[in-house]
Parts: C-alpha cells; sequence; structure tokens
C-alpha cells in the first residue's frame, strides 16, 4: 500500500513540474527580450519524464521522475509591427511561438494526471483503513 503511495507521489511532482512549465509558456507568450534584456524571443520548454527506479513496488510498478526541462528549437514567429520597441531595421518583431491551444490542452491532460494520482492516493487511504477495521 506504502508503496502505491510512493508511486502516487512521483506522479504528482512531475505533473506539478510540467503545469510549471507550461504556466511559464503561457506566461511569456508575447515576450520579446532575454533575462539579460537583449532583444531575443522566448523559447518554450517542455519537460520530459523517464522511469524512477528508485521507486519501485514489489508487483513491479515505478515511479516517474522529470529527466529535464527542454528547450524547444523552434523558430519564433515574426511579425511586422514597426511602432513595437524591439522591432529590427526592417519593422520585424520576432515573438515567441508558443501555440496558446496545445499548452491549453497539456494543461488539462497534466490536471487529469494530477488528479487520477490523487484518485489513486484516496483509494488507497480508504483501503489501509478498511484493512485496519477488520483486523480490529
Amino acid at each position: 500500500m506504502f508503496h502505491a503511495l510512493d508511486v502516487s507521489t512521483s506522479g504528482l511532482v512531475a505533473q506539478r513540474a510540467r503545469l510549471d512549465v507550461i504556466s511559464s509558456n503561457i506566461a511569456n507568450l508575447s515576450t520579446t527580450r532575454n533575462e539579460r534584456g537583449e532583444r531575443e524571443a522566448y523559447t518554450p520548454r517542455y519537460v520530459t519524464f523517464q522511469t524512477d527506479t528508485q521507486v519501485n513496488t514489489s508487483g513491479g510498478g515505478m515511479g516517474v521522475r522529470v529527466a529535464s526541462v527542454e528547450i524547444s528549437q523552434v523558430e519564433p514567429n515574426i511579425k511586422y509591427d514597426p511602432g513595437h520597441p524591439d522591432a529590427d531595421e526592417n519593422g520585424y518583431v520576432a515573438y515567441p511561438n508558443i501555440n496558446m491551444t496545445t499548452e491549453f490542452v497539456d494543461a488539462l491532460e497534466a490536471t487529469r494526471a494530477y488528479e487520477a494520482n490523487i484518485g489513486v492516493m484516496e483509494i488507497s487511504k480508504d483501503l489501509g483503513q478498511r484493512m485496519l477495521q477488520i483486523l480490529a
């Protein structure tokens, strides 16, 4: 029973990291400068998961962990906006290439996975309580 909680906890942590990255992408949807103040569009990030062999149940199930947060290799969206302060000499501005629909779908998927892990934890807790009731 405790192994099931460990597996679900690893899933919660991984999905939270994924939601953090998604929210960062959405928050930087129109960011045209980097951390140093230079003219450079924000590049979206994404999370990769991998099996966590440290969380191993006797039934063979394993946990998950964040392997890395990667920077996407997509080109920025170039738009003509000569009045923008970050426009180049030809009047073009590089905006982040972030698809809002994709980000929302990914956030919904991560939220559902988070909820599923919470559900497993609730069921495991209920099973433990019922087991103690039977034994008492």
